[in-house]
């Protein structure tokens, strides 16, 4: 009952248009670091208030770049 609980109190942060800054989702509070976007047929976004988005993000950025020098 309790996850149930806690599975949608998460879903409603995703769903709340205050935590949204155009395409971006940014909520200190969500400790999820993929989250559905607002309408969940459109897939999947990063949370970017957390730091380990950032790091995934360069990662993404240098192996594509590192894979065009090579």
């Amino acid at each position: 009952m309790r996850r149930k609980l806690d599975q949608h109190l998460l879903d409603s942060m995703s769903k709340n248009l205050g935590n949204w800054h155009g395409p971006f989702y940014c909520n200190r509070k969500d400790p999820r670091l993929i989250v559905p976007k607002y309408n969940p047929m459109l897939g999947w976004t990063f949370n970017f208030a957390n730091p380990y988005a950032y790091l995934i993000v360069i990662a993404i950025v240098l192996i594509i770049v590192g894979s065009q020098l090579f």
